[in-house]
């Protein structure tokens, strides 16, 4: 088999062709490393992804793992195992190290939040006066129709973008934003009334 202009053997002879790639990019050859890349790029990004889900995030462990592939590739020991098995390890290793980092940064982030909302709680008077405001604007959205009332839910309580709202309900992206500035026109009028 030839990738990239390098003879790499076909399985016939007992050899795997990563086996092969590894091997001579173990010993500085880096077509023969681009070949490698060529041949695993797709399984380990789909082991990644299934694990990180995140695209951009996945892409960015898909580097590191083959740049650790390639700062490993002398310790390779070709009778321990196959070069695949040892590059999927490495990535599922890596897949799962970036998850669970993301996952303390949340906490992390969720803790300074929560630390400072507390810092700068409100007295009980506005805490009380926030509390009629938002069953006033409970009340106001309920009255609103349905499609205003699912496209403004989805934006300000639900986080996401206009964008992502068009392909959650299925509907053009214009009609999505109409729907967010009529719902926000009715509401506001609604609330000014119940003053």
């Amino acid at each position: 088999m030839v990738i990239d202009g390098v003879e790499i053997p076909e399985d016939g002879g007992g050899v795997d062709p990563a086996d092969e790639a590894l091997s001579r990019a173990a010993d500085g050859d880096e077509r023969a490393f681009a070949a490698l890349y060529d041949m695993m790029s797709g399984r380990v990004f789909g082991l990644i992804i299934r694990v990180v889900v995140d695209r951009s995030q996945s892409e960015e462990v898909l580097q590191e793992v083959f740049l650790e592939a390639w700062q490993s590739a002398p310790s390779f020991d070709a009778d321990r195992g196959r070069a695949r098995s040892w590059l999927l390890t490495i990535a599922h290793r890596r897949a799962v190290d970036r998850v669970r980092s993301s996952q303390a940064s949340k906490r992390r982030d969720l803790a300074v939040g929560i630390r400072d909302l507390a810092e700068s709680r409100p007295g009980v008077d506005a805490e009380v006066e926030l509390l009629i405001d938002g069953g006033r604007a409970i009340r106001c959205l309920d009255g609103l129709p349905e499609p205003q009332r699912r496209a403004i839910v989805l934006a300000y309580f639900g986080g996401y973008s206009q964008r992502e709202i068009s392909v959650l309900l299925d509907a053009p992206l214009g009609t999505i934003k109409t729907r967010i500035r009529d719902g926000l026109t009715r509401l506001k009028r609604e609330l000014e009334a119940t003053r």
